[in-house]
């Protein structure tokens, strides 16, 4: 019986080892065709249950044509064209999202768990940057046609200072990223993050934290 030569194995071990990891994905690899979200189902698996019954409409989005209503806190809204509006894109690892900025505006420092992002700039011009876990700052003025990466997980934003309006178009990863705007999660939380918590780490006054509280708390309809 023949043994491959030892600098063959190590040659397939080594590449072996340099195949790309489903779990260094944004998402698991999928093992079927399809397998379109039941979004009505109440089965919890690591994604959604499979629909029996498919359509074309199922992998059919035309949201991202319209420009979003700028008018909020921040002066941006994002569009998403993930899993929950596209039900065909469950286990195919990728989704989308437009973001409109009304001019002097702000996408507030943010993170996308489950993926990695890039933008590209439709029309305007956006500063944006990420910050590393070492505290690094890694930011550039981006103007129309241009791309600029987030990788997963790092806090990072995007600023429209021009006096003009501003679009992207945001690619992912994951059929659903998640995201955890830092403001947002500690000051709106529910239940709320104690007040002691937030003036440590914070280093403010208990009367500070409660005013950034009162002004990112739920409008009441």
């Amino acid at each position: 019986m023949a043994f491959p030569s030892p600098s063959l194995s190590f040659a397939v071990l080594a590449m072996l080892v340099l195949l790309p990891s489903p779990s260094l994905s944004g998402d698991p690899d999928l093992l079927q065709d399809i397998c379109v979200a039941d979004l009505t189902s109440t089965v919890k698996v690591n994604g959604f249950a499979c629909k029996a019954t498919v359509t074309e409409d199922d992998f059919y989005f035309k949201g991202l044509a319209t420009p979003g209503n700028t008018n909020t806190t921040y002066g941006s809204v994002v569009t998403s064209a993930n899993v929950e509006k596209v039900p065909g894109l469950n286990t195919l690892g990728v989704s989308m999202s437009r973001i409109d900025y009304a001019p002097g505006s702000l996408n507030p420092p943010h993170t996308h768990p489950r993926a990695t992002e890039m933008v590209f700039v439709l029309q305007g011009t956006l500063d944006v940057g990420f910050i590393t876990t070492g505290n690094k700052l890694v930011a550039k003025t981006i103007n129309a046609g241009d791309v600029f990466v987030f990788p997963r997980g790092l806090v990072h934003f995007q600023k429209n200072n021009g006096d003009a309006p501003a679009t992207v178009i945001s690619a992912f990863n994951s059929q659903l990223p998640g995201t955890q705007s830092l403001a947002m999660t500690l000051f709106a939380a529910t239940p709320e993050v104690p007040n002691n918590v937030l003036t440590m780490a914070f280093q403010v006054g208990t009367k500070e934290v409660q005013k950034i509280k009162s002004r990112l708390a739920p409008k009441k309809s």
